[in-house]
C-alpha cells in the first residue's frame, strides 16, 4: 500500500541512480535484524545500538520465555524426585511449531528476543555431564531466527538460585554439594516449594516467592557462590579428577565451564548477537547488617520471615518461633504474629554431606548452640559484613560482582572472539552502582536492568490511582508519589524508568541500556478479565508501560511471550500470569498464514492494540524523541543528523539525560533511510497520513513488511527532522487518557466555588 503525506507528495525508493542505493538494503523490513536487514551486523556505540549502514537501531521484543524456567517432564506431585532425568528439549516450544511462533512474533514487531535457558537445564544430571540433546535442539532453534528477522542474546535465567529452592535456574547437585538435603528444606523453612510445585494463586501464597532470597538454602547457596572462599573456607569439595577445591571455586568452575559449553554451541550463529551472564543475581548474605533482622525497604517481608539467625537454627532441626508478616497499608505488610515452625525438627543438611549434617554457619563459628541453656547464640554478629580474616568491609558488587563478571565474559570470548556482546544487570530494584568503572567491566557491555510497578505486582490490582513505590523506598514525599488516572500512570512509570536509565547513564557512561524484564500480570484485580473476557485495566497498564519505555528511547524485551500459558495455570510457575500470549486460544498450524499481515496470527494473543505498536526501529540519525498516542493511532518522531564536530555537545546540559543524547562521535552514516515499523493492524483498511516531512522529503508505506520509509533530502549535520503520522479513520478509542483534573476537575472548582461563595457571605454580612 502506497501512502502520501498530507500535500500529497509523490515518493520514489531509493532507486539505482540514488547515491545511496549501494547501501541501502533491499526486500527487508523495519523490524528485520538479520544480516539482510542490518547490512552486516548489529554493534554498539555509545548508548546506542548501530547496523552496518550507521542508523540507530531501537529494538523491542520478548522474553523467550516463562515456560523455559521448569523442564517439560516436570511432575508437582513427585518433586524434587528424579531431577537429574529432567530433560528441557522443546522449551520454550517444539521445534515443528517454531515457524508459527516466529511468524507471529515477527507480525507484532517483537524481533529482538531474550532468550532463556538455566543452568540445569543444560547440565541437570551432575557436573561435567551436559545435556546435548538439549543443547542441540537450541541451537537448531536459533538458526531459525534470522529466516523471520529474529536476533536474540541467551540469557541465563534464574529466581532465588534453583527450582530446589523455590525459583529456577541451578541445577539439584549444586545444593548436594553444600550438604544440603533436597527433601528436607520445606519443614524448616529453608525454602518456599509450593510456588514450583502448582501454588501460589491464593491469597494465602501470592507473592511469596521472592521472600525466598533471604531463606536458608538460596542465601547460602548465593553467598558460597560469590564469596565461599571469605565466608566459607572450611567447605571443600572433591572434583571429578580429584581435586580437592573450595566450594567457591567448585561452584564458579562448573558454571564458567557450563557457560563455555553454550558459548561454543550457539556463539557462531546469526541471531546470537550476545550473552547475559545471569537473571537477577543477589548477594544472599554478602554485606548482611543483622543476624536478627533484614531491610524492610529492600527485602519482603511477606508470610513466615525467619532471620538469618533463625534460619540457621530452624536449618539445625530446632524449633524456632518465627514472625508472620501480613498485607496491610499505608506500609506494604505489618508484623501480625509469630508462631513455632519445624517442630518435627527437621535438618535440612544431609549427615552423608560435605558439613556431616552441621549447618554451615555453625561450623564457621557465626553461630553456636548453648547445650544448658538449650538455645542458640549469635556469635560473629558482623560476621558476613566485614572479611573474616582483615575486619576490612566489604561490598558485593566490588568485591565479588564485578571481578566474576569479567572472567565470565573473557571466558565466554575464548570461544565467540571478542566482539561478541555481553548484558549484565544489577540486582533487581537497586540503580546502577556508580562504582561500576571502565576498569571494572568488560567491553562492548550493555546494561539490562529490569522493571516492574513493584505495588501492582504486591497487589494484584491496577487502577486509576498508582504509586511511585521505586520513589517511596528512597524518601519521597508520599504526595509526590501518588498518580491519578492513565496520564498519571504514564507520567508514574515514566519517571521511574528515566530515573533507571539515567542512573545507568551516570554511572557508565554512554552505554546502551535494554530493560531485560518489563510486564504486567494478566490476572490482576483479581482474575475478573478471565470471566468477562474484557482486558481494560490490563491493556491500560501495558500501554502506560510502553509508553513510559518509549519516552526513556531504550530497547526492551516484555516478560513474557508463554505459549504454554493458560487462564487457570498462567505460567504455571509460583503463581504467576505474565504472558498475553497462550496457545490454548491460537489457531492450530494448518489454519495460519505466517505472512506478516495476516491476522490468522493474533488469535491467542491479548491486549495487542497496547502491544503492538509503531516504533522507529532504524533511524538515519539519533532519536530525540518518540510519542505515540495508541487511542487516535498517531504517532510523532523526531531525529537529528549526528555530526563529526565535538562542539556538537557543547549544548548538552545533562550528560545523563535521556532526552539529550550525545550528537557528535558516532560511526558514519551511510544512508538516508529511516525504518518505521507501522504494524498492519494499525494501518489495514486505513490510510497513512504523514505530515511534518519537508517538501524534498520522500516517504512510502509497504504494509506487507510494515514499514515505513523515510527519506531525508537535507541531512547536513545538526538538521533536526519531524514526522507526524496518523491514520484515517482513527481507531476507536480503547480508553479515556483521564486524569485527576478530568475526572474531579469540576468537582473541586465547585467546592471552591462554594468556599468563596461563603466567605464572600461572611465577609459581607461582617462589614455592613
Amino acid at each position: 500500500m502506497l501512502s502520501r503525506t498530507a500535500s500529497d507528495a509523490s515518493f520514489i525508493l531509493v532507486g539505482q541512480d540514488s547515491p545511496d542505493a549501494a547501501s541501502t538494503p533491499t526486500a527487508t523490513y523495519a523490524h528485520d535484524w538479520s544480516k539482510r536487514g542490518t547490512g552486516g551486523k548489529i554493534s554498539i556505540h555509545g548508548r546506542h545500538f548501530f547496523d552496518a549502514l550507521g542508523r540507530t537501531c531501537i529494538p523491542r521484543g520478548v522474553n523467550l520465555s516463562g515456560n523455559c524456567k521448569t523442564p517439560v517432564n516436570h511432575d508437582h506431585d513427585s518433586f524434587p524426585a528424579n531431577h537429574a532425568d529432567v530433560t528441557f528439549v522443546g522449551r520454550p516450544f517444539p521445534l515443528e511449531e517454531a515457524p508459527d511462533h516466529l511468524a507471529r512474533l515477527r507480525r507484532w514487531g517483537l524481533t529482538f528476543v531474550r532468550f532463556l535457558i538455566t543452568w540445569e537445564a543444560v547440565e541437570h544430571s551432575g557436573p561435567e555431564v551436559y545435556d546435548t540433546e538439549y543443547l542441540d535442539y537450541v541451537r537448531n532453534l536459533l538458526s531459525l531466527f534470522p529466516e523471520y528477522g529474529l536476533v536474540a542474546f541467551v540469557a541465563l535465567h534464574q529466581d532465588v538460585w534453583s527450582r530446589y529452592t523455590g525459583g529456577s535456574g541451578a541445577p539439584a547437585w549444586t545444593l548436594e554439594a553444600v550438604g544440603f538435603d533436597l527433601h528436607g528444606l520445606e519443614e524448616p523453612g529453608a525454602a518456599w516449594l509450593k510456588g514450583v510445585k502448582g501454588g501460589g494463586h491464593t491469597e494465602d501464597e501470592r507473592g511469596l516467592w521472592p521472600c525466598g532470597y533471604q531463606k536458608l538454602a538460596a542465601a547460602t547457596m548465593a553467598t558460597c557462590f560469590w564469596a565461599g572462599d571469605m565466608f566459607a573456607p572450611k567447605l571443600k569439595i572433591r572434583t571429578k579428577d580429584g581435586r580437592e577445591v573450595s566450594i567457591q571455586q567448585f561452584l564458579q568452575d562448573s558454571f564458567l565451564n557450563m557457560w563455555e559449553v553454550i558459548a561454543r554451541n550457539v556463539g557462531d550463529l546469526e541471531a546470537v548477537l550476545g550473552f547475559e551472564i545471569m537473571n537477577e543475581p543477589h548477594r544472599g548474605y554478602v554485606e548482611l547488617q543483622s543476624m536478627h533482622a533484614f531491610d524492610y525497604n529492600t527485602d519482603l517481608h511477606l508470610g513466615h520471615v525467619p532471620t538469618a539467625f533463625q534460619s540457621f537454627m530452624l536449618g539445625a532441626g530446632h524449633p524456632t518461633a518465627v514472625g508472620h508478616w501480613t498485607r496491610s497499608f499505608p506500609m506494604p505488610t505489618r508484623l501480625t504474629s509469630q508462631r513455632i515452625i519445624n517442630t518435627a525438627g527437621q535438618k535440612a543438611w544431609r549427615e552423608d554431606g560435605p558439613t556431616q549434617g552441621k549447618c554451615l554457619w555453625e561450623m564457621h563459628g557465626v553461630w553456636g548452640w548453648d547445650q544448658k541453656k538449650n538455645e542458640g547464640v549469635v556469635l560473629r554478629e558482623n560476621y558476613f559484613k566485614r572479611n573474616p580474616d582483615t575486619g576490612r568491609d566489604v561490598d558485593w558488587y566490588t568485591d565479588f560482582y564485578y571481578p566474576f563478571v569479567q572472567k565470565w565474559a573473557a571466558r565466554v570470548r575464548t570461544v565467540t572472539g571478542p566482539d561478541k556482546i555481553v548484558f549484565t544487570e544489577p540486582i533487581p530494584n537497586e540503580f546502577c552502582p556508580s562504582s561500576w568503572t571502565p576498569e571494572r567491566r568488560p567491553t562492548n557491555m550493555v546494561y539490562a536492568p529490569h522493571w516492574y510497578d513493584l505495588n501492582t505486582l504486591f497487589m494484584k490490582a491496577f487502577g486509576n490511582f498508582t504509586v511511585n513505590v521505586q520513589g517511596l523506598s528512597r524518601g519521597m514525599f508520599p504526595l509526590k508519589a501518588f498518580y491519578w488516572g492513565q496520564k498519571g500512570a504514564r507520567d508514574n512509570f515514566a519517571l521511574q524508568i528515566r530515573n533507571i536509565v539515567e542512573a545507568g547513564y551516570r554511572s557508565l557512561g554512554e552505554t546502551p541500556v535494554v530493560i531485560g524484564e518489563c510486564g504486567i500480570p494478566m490476572d490482576m484485580n483479581k482474575g475478573e478479565a478471565f470471566e468477562t473476557d474484557r482486558w481494560d485495566w490490563q491493556t491500560k497498564m501495558m500501554d502506560a508501560m510502553i509508553t513510559a519505555l518509549e519516552r526513556s528511547l531504550v530497547g526492551f524485551t516484555l516478560w513474557n511471550y508463554n505459549p504454554d500459558n493458560d487462564d487457570k495455570r498462567g505460567d504455571d510457575w509460583n503463581g504467576e500470569n505474565f504472558s498475553w500470549f497462550s496457545q490454548k486460544r491460537a489457531l492450530p498450524t494448518s489454519w495460519l498464514d505466517y505472512r506478516q499481515t495476516s491476522p490468522t496470527l493474533d488469535n491467542g494473543g491479548r491486549i495487542l492494540k497496547a502491544v503492538v505498536r509503531p516504533y522507529p526501529a532504524k533511524t538515519a540519525g539519533i532519536p530525540l524523541r518518540f510519542d505515540y498516542e495508541m487511542n487516535t493511532g498517531e504517532f510523532t518522531f523526531e531525529w537529528v543528523i549526528p555530526s563529526d564536530s565535538p562542539d556538537a555537545d557543547k549544548h548538552r546540559s545533562r550528560r545523563s539525560s535521556v532526552n539529550d543524547p550525545p550528537r557528535a562521535g558516532y560511526p558514519p552514516l551511510k544512508t538516508n533511510r529511516t525504518e518505521i515499523f507501522v504494524p498492519s493492524q494499525l494501518a489495514h483498511g486505513r490510510k497513512l497520513v504523514v505530515r511534518g516531512l519537508k517538501p524534498e522529503d520522500k516517504h512510502a508505506y509497504d504494509e506487507e513488511h510494515q514499514t515505513l520509509v523515510v527519506l531525508t533530502h537535507d541531512n547536513a549535520p545538526g538538521t533536526v527532522h519531524r514526522v507526524t503520522v496518523g491514520v484515517d479513520p482513527l481507531p476507536k478509542p480503547a480508553f479515556e487518557v483521564n486524569d485527576f483534573w478530568s475526572d474531579f476537575g469540576f468537582h473541586v472548582s465547585a467546592a471552591v466555588v462554594l468556599v468563596l461563595s461563603f466567605f464572600a457571605v461572611l465577609f459581607g454580612t461582617y462589614f455592613s
